[in-house]
């Protein structure tokens, strides 16, 4: 039974590592999953804030490229311009959003559609970067599109 207990014990510790990054953090979907999972939402939870970040499937002719935001918090009011906030890197480059349409700031749950213009060659990957107020580096929420 002893050893049973310590196979488990193992088993966890060794999964626990292979889900933090260098600085311990816990990373929900990490690049490769994203790789399998594709479209999948993920997760950031810090700081007493959660984040889920969605992208949204997009057809060859789309005019932009939309990621559903969800916010919840029970410490303090979620007041950031998501416009302000978000930044999305396709292939090394940097677009800002064109529009968010939702859950104006402030309030404790926050939810919407975060809008930016749509990159003209499909990129092997994105990256969505949400820096809410009191966070020391922004959220990042990647996908591998190819």
């Amino acid at each position: 039974m002893r050893k049973q207990f310590l196979i488990g014990l193992s088993v966890a510790a060794v999964a626990a590592f292979s889900f933090t990054d260098d600085l311990g953090v816990v990373n929900i979907i990490s690049m490769s999953d994203a790789t399998e999972l594709g479209y999948a939402s993920q997760v950031s939870n810090e700081l007493g804030i959660k984040i889920t970040a969605t992208l949204q499937k997009f057809p060859k002719d789309a005019k932009t490229w939309d990621f559903e935001v969800t916010m919840e918090t029970h410490t303090h009011a979620l007041s950031n311009g998501m416009e302000d906030s978000s930044v999305l890197i396709a292939d090394g480059k940097q677009y800002k959003p064109s529009g968010w349409e939702g859950s104006p700031p402030g309030g404790h749950h926050r939810k919407g559609i975060l809008r930016f213009p749509a990159v003209t060659s499909k990129p092997s990957s994105v990256e969505l970067q949400i820096r809410l107020i009191g966070d020391p580096t922004p959220r990042s929420f990647k996908w591998r599109l190819k």
